[in-house]
Order: structure tokens, then sequence, then C-alpha cells
């Protein structure tokens, strides 16, 4: 049987990428790690509950291992690794790295881009706009040290600007 495949055209991180799909319903998730080699997007529940898959598809919080990768074709897509780089961490990074927040870190990439989202929107989130909007889920609970770090990132990326300070 000679299953017709389809093109379509991905921008990720900045880079436009043709894909060959047998099926433009595959989930975005699968398309960034099998197709393009993207793994900093990881796999949790496959129903979009979890929140591990997060990243940004025209800058808002998408869980992509339900959305279909035909949805995203002309939009711009970022993950965990387009988020800000070694040189210039995103502010989210940096507050992560500060307050120290992961365990395992398996959640962490979709806990960044869903807090980066969140401040996209709301620039100075109080603890009710981070637990109405960031509903992930992180098994090692560092609920409490997120919550400090999105804060953190809200002070590093508005104009309350603070360094990183160094971890022990």
């Amino acid at each position: 049987m000679n299953v017709q495949k389809q093109q379509i055209t991905l921008t990720v991180n900045g880079a436009d990428h043709q894909i060959a799909l047998e099926d433009t319903n595959t989930p975005l998730l699968w398309v960034l790690r099998d197709y393009l080699g993207i793994m900093g997007t990881k796999f949790g529940c496959g129903k979009a509950a979890c929140g591990a898959c997060t990243l940004h598809v025209d800058k808002e919080a998408v869980r992509s291992c339900t959305y279909p990768a035909r949805l995203a074709e002309g939009k711009q897509i970022t993950t965990i690794e387009g988020l800000g780089s070694r040189e210039e961490p995103h502010p989210v990074q940096r507050a992560w790295m500060a307050e120290v927040v992961p365990q395992c870190g398996y959640c962490q990439p979709g806990f960044m881009m869903a807090a980066a989202a969140l401040l996209e929107k709301v620039p100075e989130p109080t603890d009710a706009d981070i637990d109405q909007n960031i509903t992930n889920i992180c098994r090692c609970g560092t609920y409490y040290r997120m919550r400090k770090a999105i804060h953190r990132a809200a002070a590093i990326g508005g104009t309350r600007e603070e360094p990183l300070a160094e971890t022990p």
C-alpha cells in the first residue's frame, strides 16, 4: 500500500522545516521529537493533562501531545530550546536556576514554557494567577519553588531588574 505523504512547513525556534507526514494530525510533540530531533519537549501523559509537553505556538502555551501538527503550519513554534540561550537565558530560565527548582527535572521544560506564556500576559502575577494558569503536574512536588521562581522571573523580566544570585 502506497501512502501519500503531505508536506508541511513548520517554523520552530525561528528556523523553517519542510516535513513529509503520512498524517498531518500527528501530534506536534512527535513531529518535533521524531522528525526534527528536538528533544526538550517531553512526553508525559498523551492526554494534554500533565503539561510536560507544553511549548508555544504564536506565544500561546500549547500542550503539544494532542495538538495536530497541521495546525502549527504558518505559526511560530517555540520550544524550551528556543526560549533563551546559554549566553542569554530567558528570565524564567534564570529564575529557575536561582531558585534551584528542579528535582528530577523531567517536567521542567513544560513548566518553564507555561510560566513564560503566563508572564507574557500577566507581567506581575499573583499567587492566584499562577494557580489558575499553571496547571502542569510535577511528581516531585516542586510547586513552592516554582511559584517563587515565577515571581522572581517577573522581577527579572520587568522593571525591577534583579541579578541572578549565585546558588550554593
